[in-house]
């Protein structure tokens, strides 16, 4: 019924109530993103606390693919990347952006109406102005190198001064060394070219985007390293921090035991037993500093896990 209520909602807004700069209205990306039940802003996408983008560094690619293979999520990640910087992770809050091959009939109205609305510049700069500390602009630029640069430094300033992020765009960029000179900042990029921005159009803001093999909705959790970029449901965010540290711990614990020659390598790399369960829980007992979460949500989490 809930989600019957949304529908209705979107249909009713989208009759009546013009799109503003191209971007979807709050009802419509709340039927999209309704099973996030956290804070949202104010134009509706799901707010993943800051808390859980911090934990979200340390967790690899391949344990985020895990929890999403389990929960049924086979198309979030994206390889063949190339970036400013290989060795600095990038996580945020994805803000959706759609680029089309431009068609004047439609680019023309939509930038007239982006101007009537105050609007400034070109309408690839429009959602900078929406984005929020943690963000990142997530861009479908279908793959276009020459002609394809959606940004230069001068708009890379602007993203990192609202955003204190970076971005992830199937498409290309320009001015890659003065990229480089925002401290800070990083991209994930299909190739870097000199051209500028030619025959593409602003498609949506906020709107469910194509990367490559991967569908992104506006909310998402984008976590980008050297293998690749995997976006995170906002309502998975949390299981994925979660059992991202239980991995962590379990293994710090079975190193350990191997090296003071507890177990052999065959024990702990197999099922493990009821004795080794119970040695690991007690030896998480005797160091809660290394529990990633409250005594209580971690019994919680344990009743969830298969070991």
């Amino acid at each position: 019924m809930k989600h019957l209520r949304l529908l209705f909602c979107v249909l009713i807004f989208g009759m009546v109530m013009p799109v503003r700069a191209q971007a979807l209205s709050e009802a419509e990306i709340l039927f999209l993103t309704a099973q996030w039940q956290g804070e949202r802003y104010p134009d509706g996408r799901p707010k993943v606390p800051d808390e859980i983008l911090e934990r979200m560094k340390d967790v690899s690619i391949e344990e985020a693919w895990g929890v999403l293979r389990e929960e049924e999520y086979h198309n979030q990640f994206e390889g063949g990347w190339k970036m400013i910087y290989e060795d600095r992770v990038l996580v945020g809050r994805a803000l959706t952006v759609q680029y089309l091959p431009n068609r004047p009939d439609m680019s023309v109205p939509v930038r007239d109406r982006g101007h009537a609305e105050g609007r400034v510049g070109a309408p690839n700069a429009w959602p900078i102005d929406l984005l929020q500390p943690g963000d990142i602009y997530v861009a479908d630029g279908y793959g276009k190198v020459d002609g394809g640069t959606l940004i230069g430094d001068n708009l890379g300033n602007a993203i990192y001064a609202r955003s204190q992020n970076g971005v992830v765009f199937d498409g290309a960029l320009r001015d890659l060394e003065g990229l480089e000179a925002i401290d800070g900042f990083n991209a994930f990029v299909r190739d870097w070219h000199p051209s500028f921005i030619q025959e593409m159009m602003l498609g949506g803001i906020n709107m469910p985007i194509r990367i490559g093999a991967a569908t992104v909705l506006p909310g998402d959790v984008v976590l980008a390293k050297r293998e690749g970029v995997i976006f995170i449901p906002a309502q998975l965010a949390q299981k994925v921090v979660d059992v991202a540290a239980f991995v962590s711990l379990r293994d710090e614990f079975g190193i350990t035991r191997l090296r003071e020659g507890v177990y052999t390598p065959g024990q702990i790399d197999a099922r493990w037993t009821d004795e080794i369960r119970a040695d690991f829980l007690q030896w998480v007992e005797a160091h809660p500093e290394k529990r990633p979460m409250s005594k209580e949500a971690w019994e919680a989490f344990l009743e969830t896990r298969h070991w």
